[in-house]
Formats: C-alpha cells, structure tokens, sequence
C-alpha cells in the first residue's frame, strides 16, 4: 500500500515528459532554421543583439530602412550584396529573425514549466541537476550564438567556422542532454552485455559528434561547393600530403584548409558507417537482446542513409532541399546514437516513485 502522494505523482511525471519531448523537438525544428539561415547567407542580415526588443521585427518603412542601412555598414554587404535591394533584404532578415525568435521561444518554453514543477516539488535532485544544466546550457547557447554572428561584422564577409561549429555542437549537446535525461526516467530491466558493446556504442556517439562538427566545418567553409565528385576527391581516394597539408601550422589544414576538412568529414563517415554495422553485427551475435538489437541496426540503417544523403548533397552542389535532408537525418542518428548507448548503459538508479513513496509502516 503507498500514499496518496503516489497517484500524484505519476500525472505529473507524465506532465514532464512530455514537456522535454517538445523541447527536444523545438531545438531539432531550431537546429534546421539555422542551417536554412546559414545556406540562404542570411545570419547576418541583423547587426544587433537585443534580447528583449529584438522580439519585435521592423514594423514600419522607416524601421526596415534603419535596419537595411545597419546591414549596410558590414563587410557582408559591401563584397557580396552590394546593390542588393529591399525586398532581398527582408528575404534574409526574416530567416535569421525566425532563427532568434524561436530561440527565445525555445528559452520560454523550457523555462516556464521548468520553474512550475519546481515549485510544485515533482523534480527528484538529479532531475533537478539535470535541467539545471540544460537550462545553463541554453543561456550560454545564446552568448555563443551572438559570438558567432559578431566575428563576421567587421573583418570577415562571413561568419567563422570555428564559431559556427561550437553553436551547432553546443546546440546538440543541449538536445542530447534533454533526450538522456527522458531515457532515463523510464525504468527497464538491465540489459545484460558485453563490455565491448558499450565501448562501441560510446564510440558511435562520439564520432556522431565529431561528424557533425567537421559538417559544421564544411558549411562554414562553403567547402560542399567544391570538389563535388565521389568516391574521388581532388582526383584520387586520398589527395596528395602536400595538398592536404599545406598551411602552417599543419593542424589549421584541419579547420581551414577546405579540401582537408571535406576529406575528414568523408573519412569520419566512413568509419562511422563501418563502425555501425559492426556493432549491429556484434550485438546480434551477443544475442544482446531485442531492444538493442533493433537500436543497433536502426541506427546503422539511419547511417547508411544520411552518407547517401551527404553524396547526392555533395554532387549536387549542396542544393538546400538535400542539404537540409542531410541535416535533419544527422539528428536523428544522434538521437539512436544517444537511445543506444543509454540501452547499454550500466542501470540504474530507483525511479522518482520508489525513493519518494514507501510501503506503510516501513521507516524512511
């Protein structure tokens, strides 16, 4: 028998699950509006962050023609779009403004009810650790958004690519977290594995990350526009040393140098592809269990399709529709890459009901 304070409980975890799973899916919708921003040349097109009134857009002509003529004063401007009229103005204003914008929902959404179930005493101390967290995250996120935009203001006619990969990584990292924490608040028997699975799983999460990274290298480096032949690159499998390496010193061949970044992100691909069949194989083989081997070979599967999605992208000079395909499929191979690992992972603490509620007469 368990107290009444149990049948409370339930509804309102429910309540909260539901609530991160919109915010995981608003920072997924989040996440595709600045990769469009990025491929239409748009994150530029507002010179200014205010975080309160920036909410707002230009309301009249003479607000549009103040914030035209902010644009005007960059590099961006002055070397790309020099002559460019009004209405292809508001084009890219309006992308980069939806971007901001549900970036502030995105903080509204998760703060409000974030504050409410906190007051109502729902959240156990390591749901609470765990959206605190997020919720620091998130405010960094937008420090480092404003940081990205700033270096492409004064020197550059774009913004950097380092910056332009710690937001998106950051941006990920932060939908990583809310989709763990989800996992888990669900209870499930231990899944009885072989070390190695876990080490290959953990593995596939990183490289995830790290693809992605050196995707967010390419696009900042518009290096998806060049060298758009496949399996060959510069005319061989592997380009000569002096091509990929001629910079000093050499590791900023790594970040800048653009046939040496779209070489790592092809070489990243695949070994994440060989590594995910591999373990798809491993786990079958393991005899690891149903749940896991299905994870194992969706998210194989989801590999396998986001390469082809990054070589129809790269021979078609990365028209947006394939692009953002190619974009949206990396989300959801970090969301089986984080669904794996956390499957394999060693469990598991007792649920928010068990440390809460005790049978009757017995002490606490």
């Amino acid at each position: 028998m368990t107290t009444g304070n149990s049948a409370q409980q339930a509804p309102q975890l429910g309540a909260v699950k539901w609530w991160l799973i919109s915010v995981a899916a608003l920072i997924a919708i989040m996440v595709l509006v600045g990769g469009a921003t990025r491929l239409t040349e748009s994150g530029l097109s507002i010179v200014e962050w205010k975080p309160v009134t920036g909410a707002l857009p230009p309301l009249t002509e003479a607000q549009w023609t103040r914030a035209f003529e902010g644009y005007k004063t960059i590099p961006q401007y002055r070397e790309l779009n020099a002559g460019m009229s009004l209405v292809d103005f508001k084009t890219i204003f309006w992308w980069e403004w939806s971007h901001r914008l549900l970036g502030r929902v995105i903080g509204m959404v998760y703060l409000l009810p974030f504050l409410w179930f906190l007051w109502r005493g729902v959240l156990n101390a390591e749901l609470k650790r765990r959206l605190w967290l997020v919720f620091g995250l998130g405010a960094l996120q937008g420090a480092v958004g404003w940081w990205m935009v700033a270096s492409g203001l004064s020197q550059r006619v774009e913004v950097s690519q380092y910056r332009l990969a710690t937001h998106l990584v950051l941006a990920l990292v932060i939908f990583a977290t809310v989709v763990w924490t989800l996992r888990r608040m669900r209870e499930r028997p231990q899944a009885v594995v072989p070390s190695r699975l876990k080490v290959t799983g953990a593995v596939l999460l990183a490289l995830t990350f790290l693809q992605i990274y050196f995707g967010a290298l390419v696009a900042g480096l518009r290096a998806g526009r060049v060298y758009n032949t496949w399996p060959e690159i510069d005319g061989a499998l592997i380009p000569s040393a002096a091509r990929l390496f001629f910079e000093e010193p050499w590791w900023r061949n790594l970040f800048d140098n653009t046939l040496t970044v779209q070489f790592e992100h092809r070489m990243t691909a695949y070994a994440l592809l060989s590594l995910a069949l591999l373990h798809a194989i491993d786990v079958v083989r393991s005899r690891a269990g149903g749940a896991v081997i299905s994870g194992a070979w969706w998210l194989a599967a989801a590999v396998l399709l986001q390469a082809t999605l990054g070589v129809l992208t790269l021979l078609n000079q990365v028209p947006i529709d394939l692009a953002l395909a190619h974009q949206a499929v990396a989300i959801v191979v970090l969301t089986l890459a984080i669904l794996q690992v956390e499957r394999l992972a060693a469990r598991r603490m007792e649920s928010d009901q068990q440390k809460r509620v005790l049978p009757l007469g017995q002490p606490g």
